[in-house]
């Protein structure tokens, strides 16, 4: 895309690794803006894609977990979801997370939208899907760092589960807006 409107690019003058973090990789990089050749080193987080899962129960409601997060210390309300590993299509991976994580199993697996969790740093996108008539089929298998909560609720509590501050997960956010999107063009559900 060429606009005059748009800032100038950066071009990619060197890139070496910096730290290898297990889940991610830190880069560092040196870039040059092509307007007017100002350089910079900055750090990116090079890591695999993830998924997020919207799972809506025959009762319409959706599946989220309730997990503590290291980074906040503290609990977090959001859709399940995972790591892609490399080559794997994001919706199988969706499929895997949620019935490893809830023990739910859905059908008519759809790819609703991909989104960047912090474009600034991170290099990698995040994968929401959705898949309906979700039911409990199979037992929990956490991984090792993993322990989580199940918890339904109607999909008419989603906006005020939002206002409330109850999601607060900015990717499970960006979920959550693709779903009320969804439900609000097509009126899927019969809930608005």
């Amino acid at each position: 895309m060429k606009d005059k409107n748009l800032p100038s690019p950066w071009d990619l003058q060197t890139d070496e690794l910096h730290s290898d973090c297990r889940i991610f990789e830190v880069r560092k990089q040196r870039l040059k803006r092509r307007s007017d050749g100002v350089e910079g080193d900055f750090f990116v987080l090079n890591t695999n894609d993830w998924v997020n899962v919207l799972a809506i129960t025959p009762q319409n409601e959706l599946i989220l977990v309730r997990q503590f997060r290291y980074g906040i210390q503290d609990y977090s309300l959001e859709p399940p979801g995972g790591v892609v590993e490399k080559g794997e299509d994001p919706l199988i991976a969706g499929i895997r997370e949620l019935q490893e994580e809830t023990g739910y199993v859905g059908e008519n697996p759809e790819l609703l939208g991909v989104v960047r969790p912090n474009a600034a740093i991170l290099s990698n996108r995040c994968h929401v899907m959705l898949v309906r008539n979700a039911k409990k089929t199979a037992e929990l298998n956490f991984d090792q760092h993993e322990e989580l909560i199940t918890e339904l609720y109607p999909l008419t509590e989603l906006k005020d589960l939002v206002k409330k501050g109850e999601i607060s997960h900015s990717i499970g956010l960006n979920a959550i807006l693709m779903l009320l999107l969804e439900m609000d063009d097509a009126k899927k559900f019969g809930v608005c």
